[in-house]
């Protein structure tokens, strides 16, 4: 199975710079940032067999992921 990761910059590349100024001024976007990329990570180890789990546990950090995406796209939207 062909994973890749989804770090943030590469899904909203239009946005780097955004992201970075983000990160660098407000803390509670810096803290989801942080935050989607653990679970992007998890999600990728777990995809590629490094780790092992459940299917339900599997789909229910990509919805974690997905949410921590919508609400960092959202903030980048507004700033």
């Amino acid at each position: 199975m062909l994973t890749e990761k989804h770090d943030l910059v590469h899904e909203l590349p239009e946005h780097r710079d955004a992201i970075h100024d983000l990160k660098m001024t407000n803390h509670h976007f810096a803290r989801l940032f942080d935050e989607y990329h653990e679970v992007d990570h998890e999600v990728h180890r777990i995809e590629t067999g490094v780790e092992n789990t459940s299917d339900e546990y599997l789909e229910e950090r990509k919805k974690v992921r997905l949410y921590l995406k919508d609400e960092l796209f959202r903030m980048i939207k507004e700033a």
